[in-house]
């Protein structure tokens, strides 16, 4: 990419990472645009779709995510590191409002451009709940698909109704253990 290229490229990113922080994931792409100083058609040209600037800013986290995930497969009891990743994911469904949206239903299609950065994510999660359950920790009923839904349940909670967040995200968390309350 050249320099004028590249330039314009991180003006977009972080132009648009202030209006998510504000306006959520819908902000406009136009007043993106125009906040970095650029017409919309330097937006389009780097990031055709809404999803393709969201998998720009989100890539990193959400492989940084993963990593956590990798860590915490051989450095914590499994019960604890899965409940240790599922706080952080629950954290990052939550980085921008309507994240949470967007973060499942590119699980559910495959042409999302999240798709690929999300499945890897949940590679990891699967591991985690795969360990959980082997280790006699987690119940064994549940399945990867369904600690992705408690995950998005948390979120959306967080969002919509944050008094309620902690104690929501507590009891589905106790709700996976093997242990009783």
């Amino acid at each position: 990419m050249r320099a004028d290229a590249r330039r314009n490229y991180e003006r977009l990113l972080a132009e648009a990472r202030k209006a998510f922080e504000q306006h959520g994931i819908n902000a406009s792409l136009d007043d993106i645009a125009k906040q970095a100083g650029l017409g919309n058609a330097t937006l389009y040209r780097h990031f055709p779709t809404r999803e393709s600037l969201l998998e720009a800013i989100l890539r990193d986290s959400l492989a940084e995510l993963g990593d956590t995930g990798q860590t915490l497969l051989t450095t914590e009891s499994p019960g604890t590191a899965l409940t240790t990743w599922v706080r952080a994911a629950v954290a990052h469904a939550t980085t921008y409002r309507g994240l949470v949206t967007a973060l499942m239903d590119s699980l559910r299609d495959e042409t999302s451009e999240l798709n690929s950065v999300c499945t890897a994510m949940q590679s990891t999660g699967r591991r985690l709940l795969e360990r959980a359950q082997q280790a006699g920790e987690v119940r064994t009923d549940t399945t990867a698909a369904g600690l992705y839904a408690l995950i998005a349940a948390a979120a959306w909670t967080r969002e919509h109704a944050p008094n309620e967040a902690d104690q929501v995200l507590t009891v589905l968390l106790s709700g996976l253990t093997t242990r009783n309350p």
